[in-house]
């Protein structure tokens, strides 16, 4: 579908289209490239800071949150700072100091769906892992059976054999419960470990360093599938670990399975990283072949930009703190400043600096200057309580009063309950934009005329905003200019049009770089132009079985969230990807690549 005009519509009916949409796109694990280039993530809050505090207190207050603020003036230096790091993490003289590692995955192929066969999978991202049981059936069909474990707090610090004999001992019990241990067979496992790693072939890997809380000994810079497969085998199981995927990577390629436009994949969760395919010969670091397709899925372990330095003059005192107190300080800057594992400490840390300055809770500095209080706590406030608190329409503040007190804030004021959705609203707003620039930076490096990014991650699913600051484009284009001015928004997905509508309508002007035709056509053929766009949109619109989901998640956030954890359920059923099912010589490793992709499309 080629898009050349847009059409004039009301707001909240463009906004309605956005919310139903973008729901339907997560359930599949796509959501459209020009949706995260620009942000207009200024917005002015729907309650300002005044109320019945002294003047004087707000603009206190404010200097705080300002220093969270970035201009678009710093967006553009991030982006093309970011351009510079992964051109030396893909140079092999600079990659070894650079920041973005830039790492070769050894995927070049994307599955049709053709596969067939019974694969098992371990997907290793965090505190939880799962492992599943994937029934290939051909024809794009998948039938799965999977189970959640938990990786104790003893065993993610504690010795690195431990770890992989706990994953072991979970693995043997799984393959009990499904009658497949001592059958005669050897299970091709396919392996997706959400970890930094320098990929060497497809079933081998080596830590470069841990993140998300973990800090086992004995594993950075060894081969994570060997270890793996040294506790199978001394386990006495039937399984080979056939491949080695990155949870990011594996997103790309069950999205690439229902989208072939597919060309980046995104993780916005515990932690964040992004992919993207790159051509071979502007990959210095290759040491594979040249053959067809001369193309592999860069693993940019974007986590880590800033590491050198390079973010300093955006960072806050509040990130210098979670940085210090982390278990790996100085490393994975960009992560620390947009996942879900540190964006609630982030928060926490600025509701206390208030709170000793005496610009929050009012008078009650002495009450709740107890350290008892999980406020005083290092991770007292979780990244959920950031969701929750967001949530909160209206004046009453219900959700965000019951986090307060989760913490040991009684009775919290009204000005008490804004100035902490303020708080929480701004540490989002400035992650969206941090997690938009980067993907600004991929697509025009990719220069492809229609591109899919494939999105998953808790912080993506669950935070009832993040889309949105994600959607927002800048109403005069200064961050979508490299992108949109190609022949303006390609068909990306019907999320992108409809956000690329709603781009036009803050600025139909025919010398706007967002759509020249289209808004020239605005101006001298309105009725003409709102024809064409009407046709358009009905044509894309996915509305029917969405707009049933939908009626289950629009008033009531934990309904929300069973609704999201279904079809992330569904979604993953139908998720089938192989990075070589052309070669038959390799069919265990097909497998288990489609395998480790169909695990990794719920972080």
């Amino acid at each position: 579908m080629s898009l050349d005009f847009v059409q004039t519509i009301p707001s909240d009916q463009i906004s309605s289209l956005l919310r139903k949409v973008s729901y339907g796109l997560v359930t599949t694990c796509v959501l459209g490239a020009a949706v995260y280039i620009g942000y207009r993530v200024a917005a002015p809050d729907k309650y300002s800071i005044k109320q019945h505090r002294h003047p004087e207190l707000n603009d206190q207050i404010e200097k705080v949150v300002a220093s969270l603020k970035i201009t678009d003036e710093q967006l553009q230096h991030i982006m093309r700072t970011l351009e510079e790091e992964m051109s030396a993490g893909l140079s092999p003289a600079t990659h070894k100091q650079a920041s973005v590692k830039m790492f070769p995955s050894y995927v070049r192929h994307i599955s049709k769906g053709t596969e067939v066969g019974q694969v098992l999978a371990l997907d290793l991202g965090g505190t939880n892992f799962r492992i599943l049981l994937i029934k290939l059936r051909g024809n794009s069909k998948i039938d799965l059976t999977s189970k959640i474990f938990v990786v104790p707090q003893s065993v993610m610090i504690g010795d690195g054999r431990h770890l992989f004999r706990h994953l072991v001992e979970c693995l043997s019990d799984f393959m009990k419960r499904e009658t497949l241990l001592h059958s005669g067979i050897t299970y091709p496992l396919g392996f997706t470990f959400s970890f930094p790693c320098k990929q060497e072939s497809l079933s081998s890997a080596r830590l470069t360093s841990w993140t998300k809380g973990f800090s086992c000994a004995g594993v950075v810079n060894e081969d994570v599938v060997k270890l793996l497969q040294d506790a199978i085998d001394e386990k006495g199981i039937n399984v080979k670990c056939a491949a080695l995927v990155n949870d990011t990577v594996g997103t790309l390629m069950a999205c690439a399975y229902k989208d072939p436009s597919t060309a980046i994949g995104l993780i916005l969760g515990t932690g964040t990283n992004a992919c993207y395919i790159e051509s071979l010969d502007r990959v210095g670091t290759w040491d594979g072949d040249y053959n067809e397709p001369k193309q592999v899925i860069i693993n940019m372990e974007w986590g880590a930009f800033g590491d050198n330095g390079c973010l300093h003059h955006i960072r806050t005192k509040y990130d210098e703190e979670v940085d210090l107190s982390s278990i790996n300080p100085g490393n994975q800057t960009f992560e620390k400043m947009i996942s879900g594992m540190y964006m609630g400490e982030i928060v926490r840390l600025i509701i206390l600096d208030l709170l000793q300055q005496e610009l929050l809770f009012l008078g009650h500095r002495d009450t709740y200057g107890d350290y008892k209080t999980p406020l005083y706590n290092r991770g007292g406030f979780y990244t959920k309580f950031v969701s929750i608190v967001e949530t909160d329409e209206g004046i009453k503040f219900s959700n965000t009063r019951r986090v307060l007190e989760d913490i040991g804030i009684r009775n919290p004021t009204f000005d008490d309950c804004v100035i902490v959705q303020h708080i929480c609203r701004q540490v989002s707003k400035r992650a969206a934009r941090l997690a938009g620039a980067g993907l600004a930076v991929l697509i025009n490096r990719m220069e492809k005329p229609n591109i899919t990014i494939g999105v998953d991650g808790s912080l993506y699913r669950y935070h009832p905003r993040f889309k949105r600051n994600m959607e927002r484009f800048y109403a005069d284009g200064s961050i979508c200019l490299d992108i949109l001015q190609r022949n303006w928004s390609p068909t990306y997905d019907v999320c992108a049009i409809l956000t690329s509508i709603r781009s036009l309508l803050n600025d139909p002007n025919p010398n706007s770089p967002a759509n020249n035709e289209a808004a020239k056509l605005f101006l001298e053929n309105r009725r003409l132009y709102e024809s064409k766009v009407r046709k358009l949109v009905e044509e894309s619109i996915m509305a029917d079985q969405i707009t049933n989901d939908l009626k289950l998640i629009d008033d009531n956030d934990d309904e929300k969230k069973k609704s999201i954890d279904k079809s992330s359920s569904s979604s993953t059923s139908n998720n089938n990807d192989n990075n070589n099912n052309n070669n038959n010589n390799n069919n265990q490793e097909a497998q288990a690549t489609a395998a480790s992709a169909s695990s990794s499309s719920n972080p």
